[in-house]
């Protein structure tokens, strides 16, 4: 299978993780670091381990990627302007990884993006880190880390890595990546051995995380003066002794205070948000098959000195079931069923009363997903998608003109093609 595990020992993210008319400049300065990084990366991989101080080997790594996508809705702007059919699906991204010392590892990856409004090949530091490993059950990373939370988000920024072009967006959503990737900060992590009883592969961290607000221009509500005080959290993996089967648990709290406004009634104030997640997860890979399925819940709270402005209390529901295989060595096929319901106390409200068992359409989201991906040779593979989707609750309003969710098309189509080449 193609499908990437992490282990506390390894370093997190080894590989991977278009344009508008009046977006001229950034795309080709991008395109020059990248280059140039990519230079670099060739030359210093001619001498990849070479002997420096006392006569430590220093091994060293690039790789790189550049993934070009295409997408296209039957109804509904969904991650770009995809209704009329949109090319704004681009990534690119080169890193760097070297074992400077004994039980010393440094990292870095530099990743730019185009996804309808967010990214414009700003070109930005994706993560980055110093990893010292004490022992097989104790090591300490410290600076951009990614976040160990369910199974797949540490390699959401892997095309290469999976079946899927969009990882079920109820967990692993697209548009919300640049702050779900990493935290900044610190991370206790450790792999051990339990013989016959299998595995344990912990994680723990804390730190803050940064939000870019400039993609909410045009957006009802604006929000300012975001900061997040802290996020904690961590991660159990149990591998079990049933060769394959992984089982696990994720758990996470933050908290976000900012000033909020609503244009349209005048309305400013200071808003908080505190937050509670958590994830189980389950995944079995056996011979060519891989299955999985995940199911949480985010607890959210709400605090302001503006009543007008205050939000009751909710509880977001989210989950999905995956399959894949490989059925040649050049093609694996793959489905998944996604659900979210944003509120759950409003989705049952709207089942009740309409007699809706799923709420109305702005209350969830149901993802039917195909994929097939094509491995045209060992650095560039190719992929088709398709979703049936139900529900709008994953769509943004400021993508379809700021009209309510509840008022768009509740039964849609999304279709994707996406190609990507990596060292």
């Amino acid at each position: 299978m193609i499908w990437c595990r992490s282990r506390s020992g390894n370093t997190p993210g080894a590989l991977p993780s278009a344009s508008s008319p009046g977006r001229l400049a950034p795309a080709p300065r991008v395109v020059a670091v990248a280059a140039a990084l990519w230079l670099v990366g060739v030359g210093s991989s001619a001498r990849a381990v070479e002997p420096v101080g006392e006569g430590f080997p220093v091994s060293f790594e690039a790789h790189g990627f550049v993934s070009q996508g295409f997408i296209k809705t039957t109804a509904n702007n969904y991650l770009a302007s995809s209704h009329r059919g949109s090319f704004e699906l681009s990534e690119v991204g080169i890193n760097f990884t070297s074992q400077v010392a004994e039980k010393l590892r440094v990292g870095m990856q530099l990743f730019a993006r185009d996804l309808g409004p967010l990214g414009n090949y700003s070109a930005k530091m994706d993560w980055f880190y110093l990893d010292y490993r004490l022992r097989d059950w104790l090591g300490f990373r410290a600076g951009r880390v990614k976040l160990p939370f369910g199974l797949y988000n540490e390699v959401s920024d892997i095309d290469s890595a999976r079946v899927p072009i969009l990882l079920p967006q109820s967990v692993y959503p697209l548009v919300e990546r640049d702050f779900l990737l990493a935290q900044t900060g610190m991370e206790l992590y450790g792999y051990l051995n339990l013989n016959r009883g299998g595995a344990l592969d912990y994680r723990a961290y804390v730190g803050t995380i940064y939000i870019d607000l400039s993609n909410r221009i045009g957006a009802p509500v604006q929000v300012s003066q975001l900061q997040n005080p802290y996020i904690v959290g961590g991660r159990l993996l149990w591998e079990t002794p049933l060769d394959g089967l992984r089982l696990g648990g994720s758990l996470q709290a933050l908290r976000l205070d900012f000033d909020l406004s609503i244009p349209a009634t005048s309305a400013v104030g200071f808003y908080r948000i505190s937050a509670v997640l958590w994830l189980l997860s389950l995944e079995y890979a056996r011979h060519d098959w891989l299955l999985s399925a995940e199911y949480g819940r985010w607890h959210l709270s709400n605090q302001s000195d503006q009543a007008t402005l205050l939000q009751p209390d909710r509880v977001a529901e989210q989950g999905y079931v995956m399959a894949s295989t490989r059925v040649r060595s050049w093609l694996q096929p793959g489905v998944y069923y996604s659900v979210l319901f944003p509120d759950v106390a409003r989705a049952s409200l709207a089942s009740s009363v309409r007699g809706d068992h799923a709420g109305s359409r702005a209350d969830m989201q149901h993802d039917v997903a195909a994929t097939l991906r094509f491995d045209i040779n060992s650095h560039w593979i190719i992929k088709l998608e398709g979703h049936y989707m139900h529900g709008t609750a994953g769509l943004q309003e400021q993508l379809n003109d700021n009209a309510a969710l509840g008022t768009l098309t509740k039964d849609w189509g999304v279709a994707l093609v996406k190609t990507t080449a990596f060292f």
